[in-house]
């Protein structure tokens, strides 16, 4: 249902089947009682300007809807070559988007409605005037809309707005992806062998991994006295014929229709998806063509500030147990995987660029400060290795290296005190 209401058409189309009904109710009331004495602020032109106004009203709507959201979208467009697709998909999502859409095409379809029901002659005249006078209130509520809509978009296209609303949605990705470490059980996973003389399943069909019903495979699993093990994990292209699950002794039933395949990537279960969106920018920003490290840097604040808050924080082991039966093993992001997202693509476009490769360590280090895992300070130590070793190579400056190694050095100490990672 979500999914439903998120499109860019549902607002609009709830507004213009509320505007048509508030026309039709208007000449209703209008036909059945007239206008009471006392209502000065009511239209009370005739015919001739009741349809005169109606018709500038709705021509003057849907022309200038036409024109500023076809201007709009051709300037988002040139603006996602250098942010990224997302950009498109939020505008698309944004609700102050789609209620400026909304409104101006409420109002065409009122006027349009109530100027049918517009009569002259002596036979039976009718002028639908609480429907001209809101359709006055519905003309200024649209230049209010395009002032309001013209100040929301410039905000919108906002390198740092973007980046932002990214981040937003990385926060509650990894809010839905970890549990808090004092609640969190893990328990063990069997040992590869295990799997061995289990029944295999393979996908008939192709697309990204969308949903992985983990309740669901589960309950069949439970159901049928078996274990399963997925080899897929949400955001994988799934390639037809290919193993996508086994089961032992057995395979359970209503395995594939747990298995939600589609297109292209989304959000949800896949946490990698959304760490991606915002490294494809930092990227793009890193390319030739636009040769923005501010940018890039500013999304690597971003990264180290998700990766702060998963401090305390751990993830699931995707090995599930019912009563004391092993029933389901499913792959699970890990905290290396996510710094491989994160970071893999930003360092291998930014290796030539001391600003960036300089962010990169400063946010390592203060990221290590305060993690107290062992096997994250590992995995940092790791990505910092990369860095230098990327940086030592395309570095020409001699000034900027030192500053590089400094930088680098200090990490590593930091790493050390904890006594938490491997020694340079």
């Amino acid at each position: 249902m979500r999914e439903w209401t998120g499109q860019f058409w549902f607002l609009p189309a709830v507004m213009t089947i509320t505007a048509l009904f508030l026309a039709w109710a208007g000449i209703q009331v209008e036909e059945r009682h007239g206008i009471p004495a006392g209502l000065d602020w009511v239209y009370s032109g005739g015919e001739s300007g009741a349809r005169s106004l109606l018709s500038a009203v709705a021509s003057s709507a849907i022309g200038v809807a036409g024109t500023v959201f076809s201007i709009t979208i051709a300037a988002l467009s040139y603006a996602a070559g250098s942010m990224g697709p997302r950009l498109l998909d939020n505008f698309t999502r944004d609700r102050g988007n789609q209620a400026v859409l909304g409104t101006f095409i409420a109002t065409f379809a009122f006027t349009l409605f109530s100027l049918r029901s517009v009569q002259g002659g002596d036979d039976r005249p009718f002028v639908p005037h609480y429907n001209v006078t809101l359709a006055m209130l519905l003309a200024l509520a649209c230049v209010a809309a395009l002032v309001y809509f013209l100040a929301h978009v410039t905000r919108g296209i906002n390198m740092t707005a973007v980046i932002n609303l990214l981040r937003d949605d990385l926060r509650r990705a990894l809010e839905r992806a970890t549990d808090d470490r004092t609640e969190a059980v893990h328990p063990a996973a069997p040992p590869e062998a295990f799997w061995t003389a289990g029944e295999q399943l393979r996908s008939p069909d192709s697309g990204y991994l969308q949903l992985l019903d983990t309740e669901a495979l589960t309950a069949a699993a439970t159901r049928d006295g078996v274990a399963l093990l997925i080899l897929v994990r949400p955001g994988e292209y799934v390639f037809p014929n290919t193993p996508v699950a086994v089961g032992v002794p057995r395979l359970p039933g209503g395995v594939l229709p747990a298995l939600v395949l589609g297109p292209r990537r989304v959000a949800g279960q896949d946490l990698e998806f959304t760490v991606r969106q915002l490294a494809e920018v930092a990227a793009r920003a890193l390319s030739p063509g636009v040769n923005d490290p501010v940018t890039a840097t500013d999304v690597i604040d971003r990264f180290g500030d998700a990766l702060c808050r998963l401090q305390g924080r751990t993830w699931p082991s995707g090995v599930v147990y019912r009563d004391h039966q092993l029933r389901l093993v499913y792959p699970v992001t890990t905290y290396g995987g996510l710094l491989d997202s994160m970071f893999h693509m930003i360092r291998q476009y930014g290796s030539a660029s001391p600003a960036v490769t300089l962010r990169l360590l400063d946010v390592l280090r203060i990221v290590a400060q305060g993690e107290q895992d062992a096997t994250r300070h590992a995995e940092l130590d790791r990505h910092a290795t990369l860095i230098m070793e990327d940086a030592r190579r395309e570095t020409k400056n001699p000034g900027d290296l030192k500053d590089l190694e400094d930088r680098y050095r200090t990490l590593r100490q930091g790493i050390r005190r904890h006594g938490e990672a491997p020694g340079a």
